[in-house]
């Protein structure tokens, strides 16, 4: 079998108000860069992929009448087929966790031991309401 050579690109979320998570996620996570932003008038669409200096993408898709998903309980989305979240490695979970906090994200699960040894992990929900996973590994030995 020949193996193809493959690297990830973006997340695409689909969001009610682009310039409001346009916002928080520069705040929370540094996506500052504009890589690309599309405008389709008869469409009621605008795009948006914004990037950190270090790579990290994430596409924002506004069509004017979208509704949201809306789960009393988060983790509820895993019942519905398609995207449930998205997760971040990130080298210290409380540091994060706080950033993303004091950037206008609501904590769902705070920093707890993960199924992985030696891992932790935090849920929190942007202000629209999408699932993030930060997740910190386990120390090296």
């Amino acid at each position: 079998m020949n193996t193809i050579n493959i690297t990830f690109d973006h997340v695409g979320l689909s969001v009610a108000d682009l310039d409001l998570q346009r916002d928080f996620y520069a705040r929370a996570l540094g996506l500052t860069e504009v890589e690309e932003e599309l405008e389709l008038p008869e469409a009621g669409v605008r795009t948006a992929i914004l990037r950190r200096p270090d790579g990290l993408k994430l596409e924002f898709v506004e069509r004017s009448g979208s509704a949201p998903q809306e789960f009393a309980d988060p983790y509820a989305g895993a019942a519905v087929q398609g995207y449930f979240h998205w997760a971040l490695a990130v080298a210290d979970l409380e540091a994060a966790h706080a950033q993303l906090l004091a950037a206008g994200a609501t904590e769902v699960s705070p920093p707890a031991p993960a199924a992985r040894p030696g891992a932790r992990f935090a849920y929190l929900k942007d202000p629209e309401g999408n699932l993030l996973e930060l997740i910190q590994a386990a120390p090296v030995r």
